[in-house]
């Protein structure tokens, strides 16, 4: 779902970074109030889990379509809206500047779509109450079948919020190619497969860490049960599952366009629908601000495309995954750290 400039006018992708900016604060300010010290390793490790995750797209069988997770859900889980929100900051930041995943001027709504409505929406409305609730009774068992519901049904909800924010968003840079209720019918269903099998992936490891460390699962009730795991190697688990996932089962990814393409291009080179049937060399809004980003990614991308530049080797797709898994928990870190540190200080 990470969108091209093409598809944004100036002023629509100016107004998306200002609301993703604004969020952006609150979550830095509510960030600094937290004292959860266990949070520093956790949030790093969680948000190179979702950016190797992210590498994975898995095919929709029937459709010439694939998917990818968005990973907003799991990050709220675990670190709670505000952290999570602004690991997916950090994570679609370095996609977009070191591997040209998504135009950096159309950051800003990319971080509205595939962040905002997972992490806040996600977490306020369908995580947390799931969670507090009495679903399915009390004990292990019932809390079990709490995550997993909580998961599946806030994918799918904020995916399909994601997924009608990026037919609007194009609508209102005045794309006359995208008639919005054909765009919508497109987008939509599409999305729904994505988000159930994203909701899957979620749960799996929601419900690992719900074994291992409960404490580390929010709004997860005690259920007197000594964890099975410590902090350390439960974290050690998922760092390795990252690199295991970027560095190795990225190379069996779906070669079929992911949702937002397939809805835009269709995939006829292989048998499907062209859908919207738009030109891929030759499609959207051109503009200075559009040009000007560009060419900074240009600049900044050394790894464009997950892949060594003119080069079609697979080992450039490895060397992606690790490096950009690293690259997204360094930084993740430094946030949470940085934020400690302002912590102490005002204190």
């Amino acid at each position: 779902m990470h969108m091209a400039d093409a598809l944004l006018a100036p002023a629509v992708a100016a107004t998306m970074y200002v609301a993703s900016g604004a969020a952006a604060g609150v979550s830095i300010h509510q960030l600094r109030k937290d004292d959860e010290q266990q949070k520093l390793p956790t949030m790093a490790v969680t948000a190179a889990l979702v950016f190797a995750g992210q590498m994975i797209n898995y095919t929709i069988p029937g459709t010439g379509s694939s998917g990818h997770m968005c990973g907003g859900m799991m990050l709220s889980a675990l670190l709670g809206p505000y952290g999570g929100f602004l690991s997916m900051i950090v994570i679609l930041a370095i996609q977009c500047l070191f591997f040209a995943d998504g135009g950096l001027m159309a950051l800003g709504a990319n971080v509205w779509n595939m962040a905002f409505y997972g992490c806040f929406v996600g977490y306020y409305l369908i995580w947390r109450p799931i969670m507090r609730s009495h679903w399915f009774g009390e004990g292990k068992g019932a809390q079990r079948a709490r995550v997993i519901a909580a998961s599946i049904i806030g994918c799918v909800v904020t995916l399909q919020l994601g997924a009608f924010s990026v037919v609007l968003e194009t609508s209102l840079s005045g794309i006359t190619d995208l008639p919005f209720g054909a765009f919508v019918a497109i987008m939509q269903p599409i999305h729904l497969a994505i988000g159930l099998i994203e909701g899957l992936i979620t749960a799996a490891v929601l419900c690992f860490v719900l074994e291992s460390r409960p404490e580390l699962l929010r709004d997860a009730q005690p259920a007197g049960d000594p964890s099975k795991h410590s902090l350390r190697n439960t974290i050690i688990v998922l760092a390795a599952v990252a690199l295991v996932v970027g560095g190795g089962l990225s190379l069996m990814a779906s070669s079929n366009p992911d949702g937002l393409e397939w809805a835009l291009f269709g995939n006829e080179e292989s048998g499907y629908a062209q859908n919207m049937g738009l030109d891929e060399e030759d499609f959207g809004v051109s503009s200075s601000a559009a040009d000007k980003a560009e060419s900074i990614q240009e600049k900044t991308s050394f790894l464009p495309d997950y892949s060594f530049a003119n080069s079609d080797s697979s080992a450039g797709t490895t060397v992606s995954g690790i490096v950009g898994a690293a690259l997204v928990a360094v930084v993740a870190l430094l946030i949470s750290f940085l934020g400690g540190f302002f912590r102490k200080k005002k204190k």
